[in-house]
């Protein structure tokens, strides 16, 4: 059973598309429902998903910023994006960055079924290309360093912290922080802040989210705090930053 992922900010088209897909008999299962791209993107880093069907115009975060953002993930997401017939160039836009297809508002039952058969089959004779291909025994064990990342990676940023980071290895915090400045030659809290603000920078740029709700998405509680260490970093304030790139 595919999983799959819907993300409209409307709940009625979400329900009609869940009740659609149910009623196709076909081997997916709607496992989550969001009402903006920003919402999904939460869910995705925590969730597996095999197929994401996502609108394109949505307050916070559109689907075309949600489709650039996974592009940037570690792995390869499928999307279908929905739009409606005066948004093409988005369609396009979207086709260009990598999307597995599109389809068209108000969503018909018989192209849903075509599409969502299409990328079954295709997906079928992905993993029988990979079974024959792949190696009997593909595993190969982490270190210590590689799995402190992977849960940094998985963590969102206003959860992450030395000691947590330490307990998710079963290592020392003081141990994980030498490990830390020996391997990656920087400090476990530069490398955190540094990631804390690119994301605000993501965020600025792919989303209509206040100011203050991005410091608090990126571990700051402190609006100014996240400010200064923004500036420091970038060479402009958040705001700026947003009005240059806006």
């Amino acid at each position: 059973m595919k999983k799959v992922l819907l993300v409209d900010d409307e709940r009625w088209v979400r329900a009609a598309l869940k009740w659609t897909i149910n009623k196709l008999n076909l081997p997916l299962e709607v496992v989550q429902e969001c009402q903006n791209g920003l919402e999904a993107l939460d869910w995705i880093k925590m969730n597996d998903v095999d197929l994401i069907l996502t609108d394109i115009r949505m307050p916070i975060m559109d689907g075309l910023a949600l489709v650039k953002e996974l592009s940037i993930l570690n792995r390869k997401y499928d999307i279908i994006v929905i739009s409606v017939h005066d948004e093409f160039q988005f369609v396009q836009q979207a086709i260009r960055s990598g999307v597995t297809d599109y389809l068209l508002k108000p969503v018909e039952e018989s192209e849903l079924k075509v599409c969502l058969e299409k990328w079954l089959n295709e997906k079928s004779n992905e993993s029988n290309k990979i079974h024959h291909t792949l190696p009997a025994n593909d595993n190969v064990p982490l270190s210590t360093i590689e799995r402190v990342l992977d849960y940094i990676n998985k963590t969102p940023l206003d959860q992450i912290t030395l000691k947590e980071a330490a307990e998710s290895v079963h290592i020392n915090p003081s141990y994980l922080s030498q490990l830390f400045k020996q391997q990656l030659n920087k400090k476990f809290v530069d490398y955190v802040t540094e990631l804390r603000i690119e994301e605000g920078k993501r965020l600025l740029h792919n989303t209509t989210l206040r100011m203050s709700e991005i410091a608090e998405r990126v571990g700051y509680s402190d609006l100014a705090y996240f400010s200064n260490n923004f500036k420091k970093i970038v060479g402009v304030s958040p705001s700026e930053y947003r009005n240059i790139h806006a």
